[in-house]
């Protein structure tokens, strides 16, 4: 009997002797991998931070040469290349010229894949997975390569030089992706929520529209943001189909401050600011669905 007592007495004395010991280490392990972490997230957003403060600061200098010493800015700092950009350009017809072809490329390009991404989701047509292998296929081609016949198309539909034929070329980029997204989306959504909506009386295309879609937000989210992005700081395309300086978009009115022996990297430094504020803009409306459509969709191929 003592015995026993004895023993079991040592072993609740050692019991929670152990414990303390195990418990700040595993604290301060703990703090460590907290501030490392911490440390690696601060050095990552200076990283990513610098090239926009850098190009802010050299937006600020007033000669075009002043990249080359930019240390002479601090003594000179001025908003004349932003006066200059707004007034003595057309800045605001290439602000609205990218809208228009960006929101038109983000509707049409949107509706054009959820409802691809729901039909292949849902429905079981002959080869509707070789149809989205063949989504992707289009991917491949480099634009050097679609550039002489998709002008010619445009040429006989007389779409060059307007904003439709510009947002269409932009759709035969974006919708493949968007429907890849989409569907991977669309597969996360119980079926059973069709079948409910069906029981309801409602149609097929009535189930996308006022069950499916709203369930969808993140992911559309995130379509619409790749689908804006995709027109917005598109070059080539909107180099070779638009011919009127009027209907210039931004990233190509940015080519105006380069000529064959000059460029006034000062006044494109302010021109890419003014650029990032719409896109940034429409980000921070989209910005609470992002994440959650990208992660959602990778559930299931």
């Amino acid at each position: 009997m003592s015995t026993t007592t004895v023993a079991t007495s040592a072993e609740v004395t050692e019991r929670p002797t152990a414990g303390p010991a195990g418990g700040p280490g595993r604290g301060k392990r703990g703090v460590v991998a907290s501030l490392a972490s911490h440390g690696v997230l601060i050095v990552a957003s200076l990283i990513a931070l610098f090239p926009i403060a850098w190009l802010v600061f050299l937006s600020l200098g007033p000669d075009k040469d002043d990249y080359l010493h930019p240390g002479r800015i601090w003594s000179k700092m001025t908003l004349d290349n932003y006066s200059f950009v707004l007034q003595n350009t057309n800045f605001f017809d290439w602000l609205k010229s990218s809208l228009i072809v960006s929101l038109g490329t983000t509707v049409i390009g949107v509706m054009i894949a959820a409802t691809t991404g729901y039909a292949v989701s849902r429905m079981r047509f002959p080869a509707y997975r070789k149809f989205m292998w063949v989504l992707l296929v289009t991917q491949m081609f480099p634009v050097a390569v679609l550039m002489v016949p998709m002008y010619q198309i445009l040429s006989d539909l007389q779409l060059i030089d307007t904003y439709l034929g510009l947002i269409l070329v932009y759709c035969s980029t974006a919708v493949p992706y968007c429907a890849w997204l989409l569907k991977g989306y669309f597969d996360t959504i119980p079926f059973e929520i069709d079948e409910a909506g069906r029981v309801d009386g409602l149609s097929p295309f009535g189930t996308f529209a006022r069950l499916i879609l709203p369930l969808a937000k993140p992911g559309l989210a995130v379509a619409a943001f790749y689908s804006f992005i995709t027109a917005f700081g598109e070059v080539a395309f909107a180099t070779t189909f638009l011919l009127d300086d009027e209907k210039y978009t931004l990233a190509v009115g940015l080519q105006s401050f380069v000529s064959e022996h000059d460029a006034q990297r000062n006044l494109m430094a302010a021109t890419a600011v003014l650029i990032a504020i719409p896109v940034s803009a429409f980000f921070y409306l989209v910005q609470k669905n992002l994440v959650t459509g990208l992660t959602a969709g990778g559930t299931k191929g």
